[in-house]
């Protein structure tokens, strides 16, 4: 989408509101607290034929130095500048403020056109706040409520002249075979179909690659994301808790385009109190969920502590690929220990996803960062990989005649007779015996490290499940 609409306007007027009625979605985080959104958000919003990228952005404050309001500001500043129009909103229900005076004039400077919103119009109570802004000198404002969505043919009227100058208008034309919905899940029919599994698989593979960037608070998350990206895109500082949106950026490395997706720090839930950092915590975790490879960003100077391994836990208690990143690592003084306390306590920590790829860097610097993109391709790939059924039970039979089965109650042996791959993302099996319910948990082990030894499925969860085989001369 080449047409770009930026939102501008002074804390707490409505911006971060009517970009989810925009987008669709609830996904930036909303509250009474002004200055909750401090990084610039993009998603693909529109209104009825007409589509667009639109730009969440901080509020606008009367800084121009190193602080954070100053860096907010600048940020603003960059959106206003790639965008080709821009949406200045106004609260009609307390006026037009100074500050809106200030920026509006401000604006009228800008070499982007700018569209007068006036927000919170329902009811009556914006009226006088609609006729003030007249005076703003920026055109006819266009009355609006972005949380009760009323105005929206309106503000449609007053973007077209632009959606059709920069080809932000759907032009019908037929259906793209090859186009993947993103709504679109596949069925437990679909998934025991072989032919249907690798028609998912194909689906699944031509989507981004969702890649989320998360761990405590000021470890360089943001500043790990700017290097990634090659530009400022997020603010960064020594101040911890900047970022508290999870905000998402497209990308493209080595051909493959990726989802990039910067989070806000995770803290002990026991040291939460603030109801904004609530939303950010819970906006992380959905991230989580929704990622398909997640890098936890770690302080090489407090190496896993009891925190990241929470967030390690998480990750792969959901299913996720799981890349360690020890960040600042050019301060670090004997390398060899820390190193070494690392492997240890992932081996202890985590023995379920044995063999995580860890990576040592420096964001600020720029060291590492193409060994950490190689990582996470590569556990990707892994992620990814299926396995022949073939292939499987040829294995099963070799691990059972190695070390078969235990013997259980009447001296009979456990007969494990199938196996097969039901999904990838993670790699998921399925062992089909008649006494499922009987196989100690310590086999299960012993088949999923074979299965990581012999296949090379390292670093990743493994989902492996007991089936008990249906008897075809069972009473139904």
């Amino acid at each position: 989408m080449g047409f770009k609409v930026a939102i501008v306007g002074r804390p707490n007027v409505g911006k971060s509101t009517l970009f989810n009625r925009l987008i669709g979605r609830r996904i930036a985080i909303v509250h009474d607290q002004p200055g909750v959104t401090r990084d610039r958000r993009e998603g693909h919003g529109g209104i009825s034929d007409m589509t667009f990228t639109l730009i969440d952005t901080a509020g606008l404050e009367d800084a121009t130095d190193n602080s954070i309001e100053g860096r907010m500001r600048a940020q603003t500043e960059q959106a206003i500048a790639e965008a080709h129009v821009v949406l200045f909103l106004i609260d009609a229900r307390a006026g037009v403020t100074p500050l809106d005076a200030f920026f509006a004039g401000h604006l009228r400077k800008s070499p982007t056109p700018v569209i007068l919103v006036a927000n919170k119009c329902e009811g009556k109570a914006g009226a006088p706040g609609l006729y003030e802004s007249y005076g703003l000198g920026l055109g006819e404002p266009v009355p609006f409520s972005a949380e009760h969505g009323e105005g929206l043919d309106g503000l449609y009227e007053a973007l077209l002249p632009f959606a059709r100058q920069h080809d932000g208008l759907d032009v019908p034309s037929g259906e793209d075979e090859d186009a993947v919905p993103e709504s679109w899940h596949p069925s437990d029919e679909e998934l025991e179909d072989g032919d249907a599994r690798a028609e998912i698989e194909r689906v699944e593979a031509a989507r981004p690659l969702q890649l989320a960037i998360v761990g405590r608070p000021n470890v360089g998350k943001s500043t790990l994301v700017n290097r990634l990206l090659g530009e400022d895109r997020m603010l960064t500082g020594p101040e911890a808790g900047l970022t508290r949106d999870a905000i998402t950026t497209e990308w493209t490395y080595g051909g493959r385009v990726i989802r990039l997706v910067d989070t806000a720090g995770l803290r002990r839930r026991a040291n939460i109190s603030d109801s904004v950092e609530k939303l950010s915590t819970a906006n992380t975790i959905e991230a989580i969920r929704m990622a398909q490879v997640v890098v936890l960003v770690m302080d090489a100077n407090a190496i896993l502590d009891k925190q990241d391994l929470t967030i390690a836990r998480l990750v792969v208690e959901e299913g996720r690929a799981l890349v360690v990143a020890v960040n600042k690592w050019d301060v670090v003084e004997d390398r060899t220990d820390a190193l070494r306390r690392l492997k240890d306590r992932l081996e202890t920590s985590l023995p379920q996803v044995r063999g995580v790829p860890t990576v040592t860097l420096s964001a600020l610097a720029g060291r590492g960062v193409d060994r950490l993109m190689e990582a996470v391709t590569g556990i990707y790939d892994i992620w990814n990989r299926r396995i022949s059924t073939a292939q499987l039970n040829r294995w099963l039979a070799e691990m059972t005649e190695r070390h078969p089965p235990p013997a259980v109650m009447g001296g009979r042996r456990i007969r494990l007779r199938y196996m097969t791959q039901g999904r990838t993302r993670p790699p998921t099996f399925a062992v089909f015996t008649q006494r499922a319910d009987e196989l100690p948990d310590s086999y299960s082990r012993y088949l999923i490290n074979g299965l990581r030894d012999s296949f090379g499925l390292v670093g990743v969860p493994i989902r492996f499940g007991l089936r008990k085989r249906r008897n075809p001369y069972a009473d139904d």
